[in-house]
């Protein structure tokens, strides 16, 4: 695995997945808010791909990071980071808040800015994508919030689907983000 990577935002910690952020993902994988994620799905299957995501790190030298507020990183209510399951597809940036609660309060727009900027500055990518389910208004708004335009051209997995664009250059020269 490359460096641990850890972020930090205002209010934030990103910091690497660990074996007790489990019963959180699986308590929201298992239940009906992942329905924009290809959930809810068994606590098996939550199992394998919580691994997945801690093994990506190995694959890529990026992943998923779990969100956590300032002040207890010990407690993750969410994960954001970048995924890239084929080479011949753009890095995606990706967050989840595993918790109802803690929607409306700006931390998944707090988290994905965070990872978009350590994609551009330490990472070195030069575009990376997000994809939304096409009835997930909320994090469409987030996409667009931080800099995202929609790209037809991007490949999605499923039809019910909208890839996002986020350009470096356009970022990074002042666009609005």
């Amino acid at each position: 695995m490359s460096e641990r990577v850890f972020l930090h935002t205002d209010r934030l910690t990103l910091r690497p997945l660990r074996a007790g952020d489990f019963d959180g993902y699986a308590a929201y994988y298992t239940g009906p808010r992942a329905a924009y994620v290809g959930g809810p799905i068994s606590r098996s299957d939550a199992f394998s791909r919580f691994c997945a995501m801690i093994g990506h790190w190995q694959m890529r030298g990026f992943g998923r990071l779990a969100i956590c507020r300032k002040e207890d990183d010990s407690r993750a209510f969410g994960h954001a980071g970048l995924m890239q399951l084929d080479d011949h597809r753009l890095p995606e940036l990706t967050w989840t808040l595993w918790e109802a609660e803690a929607e409306g309060q700006g931390y998944a727009r707090e988290a994905a800015r965070a990872v978009r900027d350590h994609a551009f500055q330490q990472l070195g990518l030069e575009t990376v994508s997000a994809v939304v389910h096409r009835e997930n208004a909320a994090s469409a708004r987030i996409a667009e919030h931080i800099g995202g335009t929609r790209d037809a051209a991007l490949p999605t997995r499923f039809a019910d689907e909208v890839a996002f664009r986020f350009d470096r250059a356009r970022i990074l020269e002042g666009a609005p983000a």
